[in-house]
């Protein structure tokens, strides 16, 4: 799940919850993602499907029923399959969706901002990169340094993504919850859904010769 599976994440993430008391049913659904795993052990992350770069998506849900911390999820892709990706809960409970959301783009940006020193150590310069997101609220207060009652009591390490976004190291832009790819990541998914993000990860059929 860390370097070659993105696409059990989630799975992996929320199983990890249970295991200093399991049950059976926490079994069978372990040997459900292991079976998963035997069905698909010709796939792998495919790159060069695309030319767009560097693009990464962020998401978050709110409130697990469970622990009572939403859940943080990016994906950073490059020439169009994932090079990083995390999904696990986060360090604060969050009193909104907004708020979780907002977290979750924060978390992204220290990701990004480390991919972009990674780069530079290379030689290769980054212009401003895309970060997806699918909640206004959050985007809008990443995009505004202002102080509201909403907003004082997030804890200050996570208004790190304003500096980020007024350097221009990376650029926030919304998109719909159906086109944002880190939805993999937080939720359970309907076949067609998890399919359509599992593609867009990169992870391709790969028939061994």
């Amino acid at each position: 799940m860390l370097g070659t599976c993105p696409d059990i994440a989630f799975a992996v993430t929320k199983m990890s919850q249970f295991a200093a008391n399991p049950s059976e049913e926490h079994l069978s659904k372990a040997l459900y993602i292991c079976r998963y795993l035997v069905g698909t052990a010709d796939y792998s992350l495919t790159y060069g499907r695309s030319r767009d770069g560097i693009i990464a998506y962020a998401d978050s849900d709110w409130g697990s029923a469970h622990t009572r911390r939403s859940n943080t999820s990016y994906i950073v892709l490059i020439s169009g399959a994932a090079v990083s990706w995390q999904s696990k809960a986060q360090k604060t409970i969050a009193l909104s969706s907004t708020e979780a959301e907002y977290m979750a783009l924060s978390d992204t940006c220290r990701q990004l901002v480390w991919i972009q020193n990674l780069f530079g150590e290379l030689h290769i310069n980054l212009r401003s990169i895309p970060l997806c997101g699918d909640n206004q609220g959050s985007i809008f207060i990443a995009s505004n340094a202002v102080q509201e009652k909403r907003t004082k009591h997030i804890d200050i390490r996570y208004h790190y993504i304003r500096e980020v976004v007024e350097s221009g190291k990376v650029k926030l832009y919304f998109v719909k919850t159906a086109e944002n790819y880190a939805n993999i990541f937080t939720k359970n998914l309907s076949r067609d859904k998890y399919l359509k993000c599992r593609s867009t990860l990169g992870i391709s059929f790969e028939q061994n010769t």
